[in-house]
């Protein structure tokens, strides 16, 4: 598909969740609405775990089917009505087998159901002083990489621990990704030391945009999120940063930053294949292309 332009405009939504599902929904569909209004974004992201607490103990009571449950209906009226892609930040899914995944699902103008990535890494730390938390104590781990075309350019999706592992972002580097779109809820022990830090590494590794979209940080909650949703440039630079509470980040992406920074520091025409190489067969739209480094 052709780049129809180069300019795209984005829609962060910073929400606060609560242990409502409904009320959580209605907040998004609220805040979308108010969001195409003002700002009329070809793509709008919402956060992880949006309509649910975040805890291993509430996916399965929260969790849903995809396409048909209540979440994903909701979105998919929204992007139709408004003509907009939204990258639906994740919510707990009902899989086959009674699995339950911590899941990304991507919504088109036309209402379809573009894509569904399943988050890949399940974040199972445990930070002496710190914090502890288990995602395998309930959730099953996704295999596979997700790609979407929005107007010709390609954009990955990852879900918060999976910015940590820079294998899985020049995967989509090599794929011909132009920038990388992660829904994330870094915590308070996380976040400080390491939110920014790793954004800015996957964007200046790969030189392409990193977008990430937090859950508000609400201090009464269970699992307190660092907030701080975030857009960083293929310079590495923080293009747009929120704050700590809820709120609308919107910014204007020019993709023709990609190239200048590709062309002006050539790093991955300059790696020695010879010697080591990264490579994963990587799905885009039903057709399979080898993600291998200096081929794309």
């Amino acid at each position: 598909m052709s780049k129809t332009s180069n300019i795209m405009r984005l829609a962060l939504l910073q929400l606060k969740g609560s242990k409502d599902k409904v009320a959580n929904v209605q907040n998004a569909v609220n805040k979308i609405e108010a969001a195409v209004k003002e700002h009329k974004p070809r793509l709008i992201t919402l956060p992880e775990c949006f309509n649910a607490p975040y805890g291993t103990k509430y996916f399965r009571e929260y969790s849903e089917t995809i396409p048909d449950g209540y979440t994903s209906l909701q979105l998919s009226n929204l992007a139709k009505k408004h003509q907009v892609y939204i990258v639906g930040g994740t919510i707990p899914e009902l899989g086959e087998n009674d699995a339950i995944y911590n899941t990304c699902t991507v919504w088109s103008p036309t209402g379809d159901l573009v894509a569904k990535h399943r988050k890949m890494h399940l974040f199972d730390i445990d930070v002496k002083g710190g914090i502890r938390f288990k995602e395998s104590e309930t959730l099953s781990a996704g295999n596979d990489f997700t790609i979407i075309d929005v107007d010709g350019h390609n954009i990955g999706i990852g879900i918060c621990y999976d910015i940590r592992f820079e294998e899985m972002a020049r995967l989509y580097r090599n794929a011909g990704c132009e920038m990388i779109i992660y829904p994330a809820a870094f915590n308070m022990t996380t976040g400080p030391l390491h939110w920014e830090l790793l954004q800015r590494s996957r964007a200046n590794d790969n030189q392409l945009f990193v977008v990430t979209t937090s859950p508000a940080r609400d201090t009464s909650a269970e699992y307190v999120a660092y907030g701080h949703s975030m857009v960083v440039n293929p310079w590495a630079k923080v293009q747009q940063s929120a704050s700590e509470g809820e709120e609308t980040l919107v910014a204007d992406i020019d993709f023709s930053e990609v190239e200048q920074v590709r062309q002006q520091i050539p790093v991955f025409g300059q790696r020695r294949l010879d010697l080591y190489a990264t490579e994963k067969e990587v799905q885009i739209k039903g057709l399979t292309k080898v993600a291998l480094q200096g081929h794309f």
